[in-house]
């Protein structure tokens, strides 16, 4: 029989009994446990592990756990390629209807007007007008490739910053954990199941846990269930923690059950990895190029080119506005800003 540390690699309890213990609450959960582990202390026994002096530390017993029950992380999703920002960028409404205009500009351009326009009020086509007509066109693709540009490298640089910065937090984030007899601070990654951790007031529970002992505990779970009121916690009322909820009041002490993708919040970011959802700042994004993309229209529908053609000029008449309607002096997308993003993010 393959051994860890002089005791059997073989758990008394597997992962998928582990996460189907989570899924209970309050008394049910008390009795399962009493049925079906002989109570929490037979259950420490099984993850071999002790409720007082928690694990021994050696590296072999935690690989060993991690390999069994998963680590204490969740795989970030994976980051967008500078291409796929390039893409996104193109999709603006106004940035749209500039590439549309400015294909239109440059056909225009190289069409040539008949000769008896003139006869009939049209003004005459002046030399190097045919040759030179297709530079507005050009320059409006120019200005849209620049604008692309910048917005896909501005928000590259600032997801990079992001990530940086989340992994910084990550690392920094210590929680207590029992090992060995003594009180370490660990960072959360290093949790592993059969960790005995201590909880006190104002903690973020970094894994789903069952309560070994604890002194009028209430934790905020509303991370998880929408609801605010502080739920009482205990041995003998509700034993079991989430990862992701907030102690409000009391302390206590806790064995791990489930760590990482296999945690609740786990198993609910894994299901929602799918689904985009957009913050408050993409939504007011959104609406702001829609309403930016309405306004540029409007400016171009009556831009005084437009009463020019309802006099009824001739053909050159109306290729000039043709060629100027996508280009109206506050365009929007020029006054995008060019500076780079925050270095720091702001402090709440």
């Amino acid at each position: 029989m393959a051994t860890v540390e002089g005791r059997p690699a073989q758990y008394g309890v597997t992962l998928q009994q582990l996460r189907e213990l989570m899924e209970t609450r309050g008394h049910e959960a008390i009795q399962r446990i009493h049925d079906e582990y002989g109570g929490i202390q037979d259950l420490c026994r099984k993850l071999y592990t002790s409720p007082t002096d928690g694990l021994s530390g050696s590296a072999a017993d935690l690989e060993h756990r991690r390999a069994t029950f998963g680590a204490n992380s969740i795989p970030p999703k994976p980051p967008k390629t500078f291409l796929q920002l390039v893409w996104e960028a193109l999709q603006d409404m106004t940035l749209i209807i500039l590439q549309v205009a400015a294909f239109v500009s440059l056909v225009l351009a190289f069409i040539e007007p008949e000769d008896h326009d003139s006869g009939h009020g049209g003004k005459p086509k002046e030399p190097g007008e045919s040759e030179a007509g297709w530079i507005e066109g050009v320059a409006i693709l120019v200005s849209v490739v620049i604008v692309v540009l910048v917005t896909a490298f501005n928000d590259y640089t600032k997801e990079r910053q992001f990530r940086g910065l989340q992994s910084r937090i990550e690392q920094e984030h210590k929680f207590a954990v029992i090992r060995g007899g003594e009180v370490h601070q660990i960072a959360v990654s290093e949790i592993v199941v059969g960790d005995i951790c201590q909880v006190k007031y104002g903690d973020l529970l970094p894994a789903d846990g069952i309560i070994i002992q604890s002194n009028d505990l209430k934790i905020d779970e509303s991370t998880l269930t929408g609801e605010s009121d502080h739920v009482k916690k205990g041995e003998h009322t509700d034993p079991m923690l989430f990862s992701g909820t907030h102690v409000m009041e009391g302390s206590g002490k806790v064995l791990v059950s489930a760590v990482g993708v296999n945690s609740q919040a786990g198993i609910i970011l894994t299901l929602l990895g799918a689904a985009h959802t957009e913050s408050k700042e993409q939504k007011k994004r959104r609406r702001r190029k829609h309403a930016t993309s309405k306004l540029a229209k409007r400016s171009c529908l009556h831009s005084p080119n437009l009463t020019q053609m309802t006099k009824k000029r001739p053909c050159l008449g109306t290729r000039t506005w043709a060629t100027s309607l996508p280009t109206p002096t506050w365009n929007p997308p020029v006054r995008i800003p060019l500076s780079p993003p925050a270095r720091r993010p702001k402090r709440t």
